[in-house]
């Protein structure tokens, strides 16, 4: 799958997309090809703190369990509950029906700092295969 290029990276492996002062969060197609299916994925409630790096939750998998790190510094506005019900809509779609999380941004800078851009992030991803 193409990285998408609308779209900012984590050295985590997480994606952003930023439309006006919210984030939309998930975990990028690498990330979820490398865990194997994923069978609970644990996200911050809606009105908690996240900071940017910090863990803020959990993608577990057949193979392991993987923490979650949030790519932005805000409040969660909302989170994706389709993902309680079926979280391999993280494998199966993991940049559309698999989003994790909404952060309504502290800073409305267009692109926070210490994202990467699409090209960082495949060139990122092609050193780990």
């Amino acid at each position: 799958m193409t990285v998408p290029a609308e779209l900012h990276y984590t050295a985590e492996h997480e994606w952003v997309a930023i439309h006006d002062s919210v984030a939309s969060v998930g975990i990028t197609d690498h990330a979820q090809r490398a865990l194997g299916d994923v069978v609970f994925v644990s996200v911050p409630a809606a009105g908690t703190r996240v900071t940017a790096g910090e863990p803020c939750g959990e993608v577990e998998s057949t193979k392991s369990v993987s923490d979650l790190y949030s790519p932005v510094d805000g409040e969660v506005a909302e989170v994706n509950a389709e993902i309680d019900d079926d979280p391999g809509l993280v494998n199966s779609d993991p940049y559309g029906s698999g989003w994790l999380f909404k952060v309504r941004l502290d800073d409305t800078e267009e692109v926070p700092p210490g994202l990467l851009s699409a090209d960082e992030y495949t060139a990122l991803t092609k050193d780990e295969e």
